[in-house]
């Protein structure tokens, strides 16, 4: 590589050593992976949040529960995580209510447990993949750097071979190996950004979930005094 010409990007990238140019490929491939489930957890969150609120707005407004039931089994493709938990209560609910033999207390029991088992697929859908982003955010720079030493060793081996060592020789190396860790970084901080921003969104959605569950026990329980 001629050192007096201009050290692009691009010319970096394709005269760095192998082990960087793999290192610079990986970090490439999983930003790129970060990037699509980033984009595809923001529309299910929003969507998720979207459609509770729509059920919430429906649910209190003073509907008959078995209407609501209908709507939820009829439409099974356009519910939210919401009128599912609330499906799922209300069928163990109808079940159990028709056993005479069974008192209140166990007949509630019954409906919260059917709700916290949808309730936990639920949570768990929403957050299916915020492990990767976590782990890209973590691992990537790591990742990176692993790239600029190999390439700064690699560049201080060819040093060997001169007769003089000057700055000018062993830049391109060095600026070439700095590469992969500004790759890292790249992959890395949109990754722990969105990761902490959805893990917030979905705590939230949970303790709206976890909220309604009660109140739903609450309102069932009712019915049966």
């Amino acid at each position: 590589m001629n050192v007096t010409q201009d050290l692009s990007i691009i010319q970096l990238v394709l005269e760095a050593s192998l082990v960087v140019k793999l290192v610079m490929g990986l970090l490439t491939v999983v930003s790129l992976m970060s990037w699509y489930w980033i984009f595809r957890k923001w529309f299910a969150i929003r969507e998720a949040r979207a459609r509770t609120e729509r059920f919430e707005r429906d649910f209190w407004s003073g509907g008959d529960l078995n209407t609501l039931y209908q709507s939820a089994v009829n439409d099974r493709h356009h519910t939210g995580a919401l009128e599912r938990i609330f499906e799922a209560g209300y069928r163990e609910f109808t079940k159990l209510r028709g056993q005479k033999t069974l008192d209140p207390g166990t007949v509630i029991d019954g409906v919260r447990r059917a709700m916290r088992a949808t309730y936990q697929r639920e949570t768990d859908d929403l957050e299916a993949h915020l492990a990767f982003l976590a782990s890209v955010g973590s691992v990537s720079p790591y990742v990176g750097l692993f790239g600029t030493v190999w390439g700064i060793m690699h560049s201080f081996r060819g040093l060997a071979s001169m007769s003089t060592a000057t700055l000018a020789a062993v830049a391109p190396g060095i600026a070439e190996a700095l590469v992969a860790t500004a790759i890292g970084l790249f992959a890395a901080i949109p990754a722990v950004v969105a990761y902490n921003r959805f893990a917030h969104d979905v705590d939230r959605v949970a303790v709206r979930f976890e909220s309604f569950m009660e109140e739903f026990s609450n309102i069932l329980q009712r019915q049966l005094r």
